[in-house]
């Protein structure tokens, strides 16, 4: 099942407040001390990088929204030279780096700060353009939904949104948008809404899918993410800390895909002893971290967090193959490369 990172599906309640998911396990997975050096991939607030930098460590701070660039300038100024703080994507967080690292931190998913923004179009809490870009460039979520073809929207809601009614609501969304193009982030949600109805008992709302389905589609998220965890293998040193929290099933099943591989591959066979399998990239992956009850209480983003570890072996870097994490299966926007 789906999480809804930072409420966009929930009905009421005011802005929410980023409090950084795991960050206790993040450390202690991570184990920063004086002079080793991170990259935080996922910059958002702050959260990680700040509690690195107190640890002692530097860190490369990257992120793709550049309100979130904006927002960060202070804290770079007040830790100099130990922050450099980087409008990019995570995907491409070795070349960002640079040399080798001794630990990358991925926080995945929407971020509180960018629903809380109503004109970023990611939640339904108020009115707002059906954007969706984490980045201001690209298709919007507008640009999807009304042009897209009834086939394709039930691929992008049914396997990104995992929603049940994706072909339902897909084909009442084509025979709408006939009548007036969707605009805003309530145009959507209420026309969702208006084709499968929503019973009185339901907390959750009837688009919350639907909109994580286009935010995951409009970004690329599947495949930025599968992209950032090679660029992990390749900048990481020997003995470098990988460490993945994820949001969702599609998410956590990339990451475990990719980890379970790289630590051991298809193996050899005894039958084809001429045949010698690749050498494991990274140690047997930890098993997942969720957040405790106290934790999940406290911030309604943790609930559905899971922490992932892998420790970096000295094996050379193994071949970029994406169809090793299953990429292949789910939808992208057209052009979206990989590298």
């Amino acid at each position: 099942m789906m999480a809804d990172p930072g409420g966009s599906g929930q009905t009421g309640g005011g802005p929410v407040r980023h409090i950084p998911v795991l960050l206790d396990e993040v450390l202690e997975a991570l184990r920063p001390l004086d002079g080793r050096r991170f990259v935080d991939g996922t910059f958002g607030a702050g959260g990680y990088t700040t509690a690195l930098l107190k640890a002692g460590a530097s860190v490369v701070a990257i992120d793709r929204d550049p309100t979130a660039i904006e927002a960060g300038q202070a804290l770079a100024a007040q830790w100099g030279e130990r922050l450099r703080l980087v409008e990019d994507r995570f995907s491409n967080l070795d070349m960002v780096a640079g040399e080798p690292v001794d630990g990358v931190v991925l926080d995945i998913g929407v971020s509180s700060m960018q629903i809380d923004q109503a004109v970023r179009g990611f939640s339904f809490q108020k009115a707002g353009p059906l954007d969706m870009r984490m980045e201001a460039k690209g298709p919007t979520a507008a640009d999807v939904v009304n042009t897209m073809k009834a086939g394709d929207l039930t691929r992008i809601f049914g396997i990104l949104g995992e929603e049940r009614q994706a072909g339902r609501i897909a084909r009442g969304l084509e025979k709408m948008r006939a009548d007036r193009p969707f605009e805003t982030t309530l145009d959507l949600a209420n026309a969702v809404e208006k084709i499968v109805g929503r019973r009185p008992q339901e907390k959750i709302h009837p688009a919350t899918r639907v909109f994580q389905a286009l935010r995951i589609f409009v970004n690329d998220e599947l495949g930025e993410l599968a992209r950032a965890l090679f660029a992990a293998e390749r900048i990481l040193k020997p003995g470098g800390r990988l460490v993945v929290v994820t949001f969702h099933s599609l998410e956590d099943r990339i990451v475990k895909r990719f980890l379970t591989e790289r630590a051991g591959g298809q193996g050899g066979s005894r039958h084809l002893p001429e045949v010698t399998a690749a050498a494991a990239t990274f140690e047997k992956p930890a098993k997942s971290v969720a957040p405790t009850k106290e934790e999940a209480a406290r911030n309604p983003r943790a609930r559905s967090a899971r922490l992932r570890l892998a420790v970096r072996t000295g094996a050379p870097t193994g071949a970029v193959d994406f169809e090793l994490v299953g990429l292949s299966r789910f939808p992208r926007l057209p052009g979206a490369q990989e590298r």
